[in-house]
């Protein structure tokens, strides 16, 4: 088995879940990173500088939040690193990480489900360009699916490891 940075006492499969996160958020952040350098890969590139940048950071944005899944199953998402301003050296409170987390995936829910009630209803174009165009865009979103999932699935096990720990209190 290949070897995955996590806590010790973290599950394999938790850790794989947790790494594959930022794993399948990178094909859709690659492909809006070629729309915004006007690569063809829809029929319509990027009309605006403005709209590029929003493009780009919204690659950059879902990227760094894929990433904060590491936290789940690594040492800075039990104690907050040093170096950051405030709160370096605090234990992270796990109620407020899970809570974040699952937020975060009913956050996500909401817009998967919001793009395929789009689609379904026709609203919108329905059509990036050419039928490769389309493929290429299905292929680098679908994978887009797993990411609630697997974030609930790292989230509930990092509640159960951090909440087994815990000394009860009476």
């Amino acid at each position: 088995m290949p070897r995955i940075r996590a806590l010790p006492n973290v599950p394999y499969r938790v850790a794989v879940a947790a790494h594959a996160v930022p794993l399948i958020t990178l094909p859709s952040g690659l492909w809006r990173l070629a729309l915004a350098a006007g690569l063809p890969v829809a029929e319509d590139s990027v009309p605006h500088w403005g709209q590029g940048l929003y493009v780009v950071m919204l690659s950059v944005v879902s990227e760094a939040l894929a990433l904060l899944t590491l936290g789940l199953v690594r040492s800075w998402g039990e104690v907050v690193p040093v170096w950051v301003p405030v709160l370096g050296g605090r234990r992270v409170r796990p109620a407020a990480a899970v809570t974040a987390a699952l937020a975060g995936a009913a956050g996500l829910v909401a817009v998967l489900g919001w793009a395929v009630y789009a689609s379904v209803a026709g609203l919108g174009e329905g059509s990036i360009g050419s039928p490769a165009q389309n493929a290429l865009l299905l292929v680098c979103y679908l994978p887009l699916i797993a990411w609630p999932p697997l974030l609930v699935y790292v989230a509930v096990a990092y509640h159960r490891r951090r909440t087994a720990l815990a000394p009860v209190r009476v």
